[in-house]
Parts: structure tokens; C-alpha cells; sequence
């Protein structure tokens, strides 16, 4: 699931990867990656586990199911954790599921009819039948439940976490950061993508009223795409190790999003002092508490307002970035690593060739 831009669900699989060794040195680790390895620009997130590149990539048509199968046979792992919704659905080893969302089906006109069945003929027999089936949050819990037809205590919620790179940056390390990627000085930053429950369009229509401009991280030609005006910025990458920067610089954080299984950019955010105003759907109002402004995702006035009145009180901002900052620190990588450590032992313990 590690190729491409980075996103929350290559981050999880990367976390763990990098952390569970350590933490089990009794066991041996080794990585199934896409077909062409991983990216060459990880830095730190790069695994030193053994890697094998795997046969073919997921939702490959025809070819997916057969060659993961024999993956899997060659490997003969004790346990397979599938990090996402590809799942093995022809190898009937110990399976460890970490299911993020059910967007796939929940908002179905947003993906292919590729998807949807894939979730229908793989994922909902497969989950089943797993030893194990892990989630994100509450609000995933009850959807993929509600989707996948399955209790909603056949999923144990594990947080991801955030990185102990996200840090408050210092008044020099912002303007460097400006002047290095010939910023404005003062900015509203915005992620994600142009796919429509991510919902990125309303700052477009917001943009033009707001005093500062919006420096968008959505991927080439997505401001376009999506009609922001020419004020806005366009960042098309940036190095993970310059993620908190770009949080850390900013005035806030916009995240419009309708749905979200998590929202791990909302506490990155906070991490690097931020202030966050997010949408009151999916899980976001679970992620942030108290420590965002929290609008609904289709109330432009309400959204301007919120703004305005970040930018207009430093009181607010400073109670914002506090509250942030505690919140962040109930979500930890090293947390999230050792419950699901947990999971594994107690799905190996159930298995005669366990070691």
C-alpha cells in the first residue's frame, strides 16, 4: 500500500514496519511491497526490515488475487497483517485486517464499480473470516460494521499516531521555511486530494473572501481542477521531513472533509502548533475534541466566520494551539505499535506453528 504521494494509510503500514521489530525481537518481520519497491524518498520512514516485492499491485483486474495467493504460499508466513482493505482472499492463513474506513462503500459514486465489487466479492467474505480486524476509530468501527454486515466488536480500535517530528517551530524556522519555498508570509494551508468527499472545492468558493491566501498540498494541477482562484498557491509535493514545517508555519489548517476514517492531518496539524478548523462529520469532531473549530462541511458562511475569527482573536489561537497540543499527545506511533504487536501474539498463541 506504500507507493506514490504519500497518504495516512502508507504512513500506518510504514510506522509499524520501522517500530514492531524493536519492540518483538522474538519474531521475524518482512515487508510485501507494490511491484516497483518502495519510493526512494522515505528518509526515515524507509524499513530496515527484509523486503519482497510483491508479484502485483492491488486491484490488479485478474491478476491480484492469484499472484498475492502465491506470494503468501511462498512466503508461508505464521501471520499476514493486511494493512488496508487489499486483502487475501484465496489464503486462508492467520490474517490480521487493519480496515481504515468504508468510503468504498458508503460513497460509492466517488470510486470506480471496480471498487465496490472488490469490497463485495474480497473484503466482506475475507473480513469475516480474519483472525483478527482492526480500525481506526469509532466512527470506522460502526461503518464498516454497518457495510461489511459484521458486530461492531469484531474490530478492535488501534489510533495511529503522529510523529515526534511535529514540533512548534521557532519564528526563524517558519521564515526560513516561507523564504525556501517563496511562501507568503502569512498563509491558510490546506491537504488532501480532488476527490469529492474530501470536499477541498468549498475553500475554493471560500477562498476569495478570506484576507490570506490559501496554500493548497492536493497533488499537480488540483487547484485548477478544482477552480481555486489565482491567489492560491499550489505546493505539488513536499518531503515528508517538511510536513511539520508546513504545519508549523501556517495560520490554521483547513480540513473540509465530508467523510474521514480518521483525519491524521488534523493532529499532525496540532503537533506542529497549528490551529485546526475541521468539518463536525465522520470521525474528525472524535479526533479533535475540544481543540478545533468544528463547522459543517457544506456551510460557506459558517467557514468564513470561522476564519475571520481565527485570524482576529490571538486568544482564541493560543487556547486552540494549547488544547492542540494536549490532545495530540494521547496518540502516540509507540502506543499504536504495541497494541497491534499485541493483536499478533494473541492470533500466533492460537496457532500450532507459532514460534
Amino acid at each position: 500500500m506504500v507507493r506514490g504521494r504519500m497518504h495516512g494509510i502508507a504512513r500506518y503500514a510504514l510506522e509499524l514496519a520501522r517500530r514492531l521489530p524493536a519492540l518483538a525481537p522474538d519474531l521475524s518481520f518482512l515487508g510485501l511491497t507494490a511491484p516497483e519497491g518502495l519510493p526512494s524518498d522515505l528518509g526515515a520512514l524507509t524499513p530496515s526490515i527484509p523486503l519482497r516485492r510483491a508479484r502485483a499491485g492491488f486491484l490488479a483486474p485478474l491478476k491480484e488475487q492469484p499472484t498475492l495467493l502465491m506470494d503468501l504460499l511462498e512466503l508461508s508466513p505464521d501471520l499476514f497483517h493486511a494493512t488496508s482493505f487489499s486483502l487475501p482472499g484465496l489464503w486462508n492463513g492467520k490474517l490480521v485486517a487493519t480496515l481504515h474506513d468504508a468510503n468504498h462503500l458508503a460513497l460509492p459514486e466517488n470510486y470506480s464499480p471496480v471498487h465496490t465489487l472488490y469490497y463485495r466479492l474480497i473484503v466482506r467474505p475475507r473480513a469475516k473470516r480474519a483472525s483478527a480486524l482492526l480500525t481506526v476509530s469509532e466512527f470506522s468501527r460502526e461503518e464498516l460494521a454497518k457495510y461489511l454486515d459484521l458486530t461492531p466488536y469484531r474490530f478492535q480500535v488501534i489510533a495511529p499516531g503522529v510523529d515526534a517530528q511535529y514540533q512548534p517551530l521557532t519564528r526563524s524556522q517558519a521564515k526560513d521555511f516561507i523564504q525556501r519555498r517563496r511562501l507568503p508570509e502569512r498563509y491558510l494551508a490546506a491537504v488532501g486530494n480532488p476527490k469529492a468527499h474530501k470536499n477541498l472545492g468549498l475553500l475554493a468558493k471560500l477562498a476569495p473572501q478570506l484576507p490570506l491566501p490559501i496554500v493548497l498540498l492536493a497533488g499537480k494541477g488540483a487547484a485548477r481542477e478544482l477552480g481555486f482562484p489565482d491567489t492560491t498557491v499550489e505546493l505539488t509535493e513536499l518531503p515528508e521531513d517538511e510536513m511539520p514545517l508546513f504545519y508549523g508555519a501556517a495560520e490554521a489548517l483547513l480540513l473540509p472533509s465530508r467523510y474521514e476514517g480518521f483525519g491524521l492531518p488534523a493532529l499532525e496539524a496540532m503537533a506542529a502548533g497549528c490551529p485546526v478548523i475541521a468539518s463536525n462529520v465522520s470521525a474528525l469532531p472524535e479526533v479533535t475534541g475540544e481543540a478545533a473549530i468544528l463547522v459543517p462541511p457544506d456551510d460557506l458562511p459558517a467557514w468564513n466566520e470561522a476564519v475571520l475569527r481565527l485570524l482576529r482573536d490571538d486568544l482564541l489561537r493560543r487556547s486552540l494551539v494549547e488544547k492542540g497540543r494536549e490532545r495530540v499527545s494521547r496518540y502516540t506511533w509507540e502506543d499504536c505499535a504495541r497494541r497491534t504487536l499485541a493483536v499478533y501474539r494473541r492470533v500466533l498463541e492460537k496457532s500450532p506453528t507459532s514460534r
